[in-house]
């Protein structure tokens, strides 16, 4: 469900996935609810969002994480 909320343009930070009509990256909302803030701390602070872009941002941080793959290093 991310793809209705998250957006990812070459010419928009770089490719770095935003939130779709804003310049906040999937990466700084996260960064933001790592450092501590409420979702509601983020949506005060930034009006312009809905919950849904929050969890939007949780979602398409679970699918990239999902295909990531570590394969150790033999010694």
């Amino acid at each position: 469900m991310w793809q209705q909320h998250i957006h990812l343009d070459a010419a928009i930070l770089n490719g770095k996935p935003v939130i779709r009509g804003t310049r906040l990256a999937v990466e700084f909302i996260l960064g933001l609810l790592a450092q501590g803030w409420s979702e509601q701390q983020v949506l005060e602070n930034y009006p312009g969002l809905k919950t849904e872009d929050i969890r939007a941002c949780l979602s398409y941080a679970q699918d990239r994480l999902a295909i990531e793959r570590a394969y150790p290093r033999s010694a």
